[in-house]
């Protein structure tokens, strides 16, 4: 579980991330396109990461598919100097996550626990971090899968096909 300190930390962050949606949405920062994967980059304060939307939604209920209204679905790899921050994976759902609940994370045959806060999710460390950005590197595709405070259940995958291409330029940029 994550400290206090830890969860204000991670919140900025995920302010952070905000941004980013945002500037995915009018391309101003956007300096880098690899495949599935764009680079962006901001200087105040200074931040660069890799985002890429999914390849693949389903949303069920109760077993069934269901038609439900998301709003952005994205998969982030933040670099921050000022805050220390290096390989930051971040997600976002599109939708609130159920209270207490967690997004499991499949790359190839690793799984992954992120932890989540309103419509945010991210790892516990600094070290699940930096293993999820090396299996990323290496897999083909990353399946994220979570529930909403209204019970859907949500499988999103996202292509990893141009992410280490993404994460070094996003990562150079913000040295």
């Amino acid at each position: 579980m994550m400290t206090g300190l830890a969860r204000a930390f991670a919140l900025a962050l995920a302010c952070a991330a905000a941004t980013a949606a945002t500037a995915q949405d009018t391309s101003t920062n956007q300096v880098a396109t690899n495949t599935a994967w764009s680079v962006f980059e901001d200087t105040d304060p200074r931040e660069c990461w890799a985002v890429s939307a999914p390849t693949e939604t389903v949303n069920t209920r109760d077993g069934r598919v269901v038609a439900v209204r998301r709003g952005d679905i994205l998969l982030m790899t933040f670099f921050r100097p000022a805050a220390e921050v290096q390989g930051q994976i971040t997600f976002t759902g599109g939708y609130p996550f159920a209270n207490g609940s967690t997004v499991n994370m499949k790359i190839g045959d690793d799984e992954f626990e992120l932890f989540t806060e309103g419509e945010w999710a991210w790892p516990a460390t600094t070290e699940d971090d930096a293993k999820i950005l090396a299996a990323m590197k290496r897999g083909i595709d990353a399946v994220l899968t979570a529930r909403s405070t209204r019970g859907t259940q949500t499988k999103d995958t996202f292509s990893l096909l141009g992410y280490t291409a993404a994460v070094e330029e996003a990562e150079k940029r913000c040295q």
